[in-house]
């Protein structure tokens, strides 16, 4: 009798532990496509050719095979199960080799300022001070890189 009592208890033991590791999944952060720098985007201006757009923005992800006169440029960034995904569309569209229109969804167009990041200074008589920023000045530089996961 006690036999079957402790074959039961240690079979609902890992009936709950497999139940509880079926939740702990890793979802792998999944990125595609063209991450664009907003420095670069807001360089680029309708007249400009298309060597000097790829040169810009680098090549697009999608190119058109129906349209010619029309460079598609998609983001997607998807961390996690439960945060949803980041999509971002740049269009660039031609006429006669020149950048007539730019379509942007959800690129961003100006860096994110360092000062936003600072709280608000409240009470009376406070007053906001910015601190110089220093930079070393053998600093140059680099290439803008995609988001990190940040776990």
């Amino acid at each position: 009798m006690r036999s079957s009592r402790t074959y039961l208890a240690v079979a609902a033991l890992l009936i709950a532990v497999s139940m509880g590791l079926s939740g702990c999944v890793y979802r792998m952060t999944v990125q595609q496509g063209n991450f664009l720098d907003p420095k670069q985007v807001s360089q680029l201006q309708t007249g400009m050719t298309r060597a000097q757009v790829r040169f810009l923005l680098g090549t697009p992800v999608l190119p058109d095979a129906f349209d010619k006169d029309r460079w598609d440029y998609l983001y997607y960034l998807k961390i996690g199960r439960l945060k949803g995904p980041d999509q971002r569309r740049l269009s660039v569209f031609f006429a006669d080799d020149k950048v007539a229109r730019v379509e942007n969804i959800g690129v961003a167009t100006t860096p994110p300022s360092v000062a936003s990041a600072e709280p608000p200074v409240s009470g009376a008589g406070a007053q906001a001070v910015a601190a110089p920023a220093v930079v070393p000045p053998d600093a140059a530089p680099g290439p803008a890189s995609p988001p990190s996961d940040q776990r």
